[in-house]
């Protein structure tokens, strides 16, 4: 029996919970409360972004991590998570190995450093 196939929506939504893991993750790693309406809208910004993508791109998301982290990145840069609680946030980035965040994480910790 062959095994399915994930669909694009169904992709679209598993990606959406996964980055909604890593925001929840980061805020709860750095001790600060998310802003909720900004974390709704960096969904809502990887769901266009996403959607943007040919089958191919799309389907190259499930295998390359690389490429979801970006996509991962721009949407929170994209609906402003970037400014909130930047000073707090550029304090704990530069002082990076007190927090307990995997590195991949400092796709997003970058952006308070520029």
């Amino acid at each position: 029996m062959p095994k399915p196939t994930t669909t694009s929506t169904d992709y679209t939504l598993t990606l959406r919970e996964e980055f909604r893991h890593h925001l929840e993750t980061f805020y709860a790693q750095i001790k600060l409360a998310p802003p909720y309406e900004s974390v709704e809208k960096a969904i809502r910004s990887l769901t266009t972004s996403v959607h943007a993508l040919s089958p191919v791109e799309r389907a190259s998301l499930e295998t390359d991590d690389d490429a979801k982290w970006k996509h991962f990145r721009q949407a929170f840069e994209t609906s402003g998570l970037s400014k909130k609680h930047r000073g707090i946030i550029a304090g704990l980035a530069r002082n990076r190995s007190n927090l307990n965040l995997p590195a991949e994480y400092d796709q997003f910790l970058s952006l308070y450093l520029s």
